[in-house]
Parts: structure tokens; sequence; C-alpha cells
């Protein structure tokens, strides 16, 4: 008796109705945590590879994920009888279409093994005022790229890789089932279609090496702890002449002495007695661009919020924020005689 199959969603760790985006995303990180370069003599994880690998190629296509979802079950088969019995009606070419590439007319077809290559994060130190201004600066990451050596192909220099001669090149074994074939990666090649005999002993034929490359950024006026810059194509290089992943660049800003920032505004918090605050008065204010003075309207209260526009921080479509000046009011802690005496007549007057 033949053991059931897993569940394709579960293979990969994600719930059946599972967007394309979380689908790609998991199948990327089991594939690079299971592949048997990454976990040479671990048949284990060899095998964990090839159903990672079979899940994502079904459940990638929408027409096969399709007729999976309908025709399949939590254990990846579901009896039929091809006449119509079993409650199943249902053209036996459906199933071509839905397992193309591991059973049925769709092993013959070696699909492209171009992956894109992986994002990268990395992060800039700015100080306050820098993050005001914005910069241009160099930043290092270590990236993978392909072997200067080799050029990316694994193999010894002068050499090159040789058609796998297990799957003559396409990638995939089958195996008669009875009425199906049987389609699984190649134990040999394991899915390249190509072997190395004479490995680059620079990669030992992985065909990819780790370099610290430095790239200049560009941080424009206004950014926040924490904004994210892409960089296309500066990202790890893709696999199999894939394309490149993306850099991103998250800034990591310093916090300022005089300001906190509340979006492209700037609060400050500006110190006025209780005289000042109960007749009203002038003060200097600090801004980005120098100081400006402020009046402050007789009767104000501690924490009253006075607004100077345009003189906060640049916002990064356009424009400009506020200053905005929290008075803070202040009580003496030791008076003199004569204030003293003037405390005591204001607080007799009604």
């Amino acid at each position: 008796m033949a053991t059931a199959a897993k569940d394709l969603y579960s293979v990969l760790g994600v719930p059946k109705g599972a967007p394309a985006d979380e689908i790609k995303k998991a199948y990327r990180r089991l594939a690079r945590e299971n592949h048997p370069d990454k976990n040479p003599g671990d048949t284990v994880a060899e095998e964990r590879f090839k159903e990672i690998q079979t899940a994502y190629d079904v459940l990638r296509d929408p027409e096969k994920r399709k007729a999976y979802d309908q025709f399949g079950s939590s254990d990846g088969r579901r009896g039929f009888d091809p006449r119509g019995a079993g409650g199943f009606d249902f053209d036996i070419g459906d199933l071509g279409d839905l397992f193309g590439g591991i059973f049925g007319r769709g092993a013959g077809r070696q699909q492209s093994r171009a992956q894109r290559g992986a994002d990268l994060e990395a992060h800039v130190n700015l100080s306050f005022e820098d993050s005001l201004r914005g910069i241009e600066t160099k930043i290092p990451v270590e990236v993978e790229t392909a072997c200067r050596d080799c050029g990316g192909s694994g193999a010894k220099p002068g050499t090159s890789p040789k058609v796998c001669p297990e799957c003559r090149g396409r990638g995939v074994t089958s195996e008669s089932q009875g009425l199906f074939a049987l389609s699984q990666p190649c134990p040999r090649c394991r899915g390249n279609g190509t072997v190395i005999e004479d490995p680059c002993p620079s990669c030992h034929g992985t065909g990819r090496e780790r370099r610290t490359k430095r790239y200049s950024v560009k941080i424009p006026a206004g950014v926040k702890d924490g904004t994210r810059i892409r960089l296309k194509g500066k990202g790890e290089a893709g696999v199999a002449a894939g394309p490149p992943g993306d850099l991103h660049v998250v800034t990591r800003v310093a916090a300022s002495p005089v300001y906190q920032r509340r979006g492209a505004d700037l609060v400050v918090e500006v110190p006025v007695s209780l005289a000042d605050a109960a007749l009203g008065t002038e003060v200097e204010v600090p801004t980005p661009e120098g100081a400006v003075s402020l009046k402050v309207p007789a009767g104000s209260e501690h924490g009253k919020l006075l607004r100077i526009k345009g003189r906060g921080a640049p916002k990064l479509k356009g424009g400009k924020g506020d200053v905005l000046a929290r008075l803070k009011l202040e009580v003496p802690k030791k008076l003199n005689k004569k204030q003293r005496e003037l405390y005591e007549q204001l607080r007799k007057v009604p």
C-alpha cells in the first residue's frame, strides 16, 4: 500500500488560504534551511527539501493549486475511479494539470530553476541634525555573490558542469506508479540537471562566496528613526541567472537634546515665569534654522502649545512641519523678602 502523501500546505507550514506571497516566502525560508548544499550528507534534510520543492511546484501555480484544493485532502490524496466511480466526475486529464511536474505528462518538462536573490537589511546611524538635512554616506554590506574564480559555475576553473547522466539534464526522475508516473528531483544532481565532477577549490562547488561591498546611499532630509530606503538589485545574487534581491537600509536616528519629534513637527519646551505667563511676553524659541521671537499671550497656562509654521522637519514628499513651543511655567523655589511680600499681596487680591 502506498504511503499517504503529506498535505502540501502543511509541508510549507502555511494555512490553506495563504496568499501567494506568503507561500513564496515560506518556500524560500524552508528551501534555504534544508538545501543539500547547506546540509551535506543529511538525508533527512534532503528528503525534506524534495517535499518542499514538490509542494511549492503545485501551490505556486494558480491552476494546479485550484485543482489540488478541489480534489485533494488533508493527506494529499483522495480515492477515485477514473470511470466515474466513487462520487467524482472529472476528466482524468485534469489530474495531469493538477500535478504537472509531479505526475503524468508534466514530468517530462523541467521548470526553470532561476530564483531571485534574497533581500538584505543594513542599518545606518545618523545624528538628529543629519536626519533633518540629509546626507550621502557609504555603508558596508556582506553579500553572497558569484564565485570570482569559477564565475558561479561551481566547477574548477578550466572545467564546466556536465549533464547529469542519471536524469539526462531534466533535473527529475520518474517512477511508474500504476496509472501515473511519480516524478521527483533527481537524487544525483539534486534537481540541477548538471553535476560537477571537479569542484572549484575556492567555493567547494557551491559557485558562491561571501564578500563585503560598500554601497553609496543618499539619505533624504527628514528621515525618522526606522525609515527604510530600498536599493534595488543590491541584495544577494540570484540563483541560476535569477535576478538579485534588494538592499533595505534602515535609519537609526539619535535622540535630540532639544526637540521631541512628532511626525514632521518638532516640539521644544520654552520656560516662562508665572508673571510672564500671566501678563504676556515675548520669548526666543530655537528652531533648526535659528532662533525665532514668539509672542506669549497673557493668561497662558502651563503646557500650552504655540505654533511656528514651516520651521520643523522636512517632509519626504515636500514641505516642512512646524515647531511647537510648549510653555513650561517656572515656579520659584526660593523667594527673597520683597518677592514674598508681593506674592502675599497678590494672594489677598480677590
